[in-house]
């Protein structure tokens, strides 16, 4: 059964302190309710660091913003996928802005919230570290949009960039095979004339030179289709490493148009990861001055409180000294006034005392 979303809410917004409060006074409720299983599985919880419970402040009450950080990171893994330069520098600036963005609003929702950790200590390099791993890797990301993150996370880089992927094409021609040699020559019988007669002799002669004269005929013939048939082999055997040279010369091109290609790939990585480490260098540098700047104001704040805690004595002395002084001035009153009395009864008592002299001296002696 799925926990109530208010309480999850109310959990993870309230400031880690009183985590543990609500959550036991929640288990004591749902066992009071006769639910032992919710009671369970809200004991089951636990309390975020303060960086983990700024940044679900963002996801809970501000998660458009956290929306648009997750759109920001899919585009940054799709220009990474595609090795665009251009592209990956605008959204790296954009991320840049988007990130402190998010950490200013992390430190303006929790100065709102009553309890919570004051300005001084708030650790906003882990939430920014935690905002830029959710860029970078999308379970993180899932995580900080859930609302529910317990710790702060980190990320070395800005994911792997992938290896393209060449093709090597070459083209050729088949070399044309050699024509076979042709069926060996036909052999032609020489026609020989026999017979007897009166120039029986002379005939034999004359076919003998006939018989001749044939053969040499067949044999020029016989050269003749040997010459040819060598010239279309040796034709044919041309053309073929030609073909086969070609066939070369397109292989070797094609590997020097690749690695000229792998290699302008390479340059143009080597320069965007140049330019990638000194944004790096730069953010490193601008973050190293944030967190002493951070630390100098942390260290001004606890002097001033310092100074406050010790006027805050100072006035408590003072204001005791001056009841006392009051006190003193009133008995000082009191006994100005007593003395006046006193005075002016004295001062009665002389005059009456005199009053009877001169009564006295006006009596029988005064009359002689």
């Amino acid at each position: 059964m799925p926990l109530p979303q208010d309480l999850l809410r109310r959990l993870y917004t309230e400031p880690p302190e009183g985590f543990v409060a609500t959550r036991d006074a929640a288990v004591a409720e749902a066992r009071r309710s006769g639910d032992p299983a919710t009671a369970r599985e809200i004991a089951r919880l636990r309390r975020p660091t303060v960086a983990a419970w700024l940044v679900n402040l963002l996801a809970l009450r501000r998660p458009e913003l956290v929306a648009d950080l997750t759109q920001l990171a899919e585009a940054l893994r799709a220009a990474q996928r595609d090795l665009r330069g251009p592209r990956l520098r605008e959204l790296s600036a954009q991320r840049r802005a988007a990130v402190a963005a998010l950490v200013a609003e992390a430190r303006r929702l929790a100065a709102d919230v009553e309890g919570g950790p004051p300005a001084g200590k708030l650790p906003l390099g882990e939430v920014e570290a935690t905002l830029n791993a959710a860029l970078s890797d999308a379970g993180m990301a899932e995580q900080v949009r859930s609302g529910r993150l317990l710790r702060a996370a980190s990320y070395a880089g800005f994911g792997e960039v992938p290896r393209p992927q060449l093709r090597l094409v070459t083209g050729g021609e088949e070399p044309t095979p050699p024509a076979g040699p042709p069926a060996g020559p036909g052999h032609r019988a020489a026609d020989r004339r026999t017979g007897r007669g009166e120039h029986a002799g002379r005939a034999d002669q004359a076919d003998r030179k006939a018989g001749r004269a044939d053969h040499a005929d067949h044999a020029a013939r016989e050269a003749g289709r040997t010459t040819r048939e060598d010239d279309r082999a040796e034709r044919a055997a041309r053309k073929a490493d030609r073909a086969e040279r070609d066939a070369a010369r397109a292989t070797r091109e094609a590997e020097r148009a690749a690695r000229a290609e792998r290699a302008r790939q390479r340059r143009a990585l080597e320069r965007e990861l140049t330019r990638a480490r000194t944004d790096q260098e730069r953010a490193e540098a601008e973050l190293a001055g944030a967190a002493e700047a951070e630390h100098d104001g942390a260290e001004e704040l606890a002097g001033i409180e310092r100074s406050l805690a010790e006027l805050e004595r100072r006035r408590a002395r003072a204001e005791q000294e001056l009841s006392r002084r009051k006190l003193a001035r009133r008995a000082a009153e009191r006994a100005v006034t007593a003395a006046r009395r006193r005075t002016g009864e004295v001062e009665g008592a002389i005059e009456a005392v005199d009053a009877e002299e001169g009564a006295a001296a006006e009596g029988p002696g005064g009359a002689d």
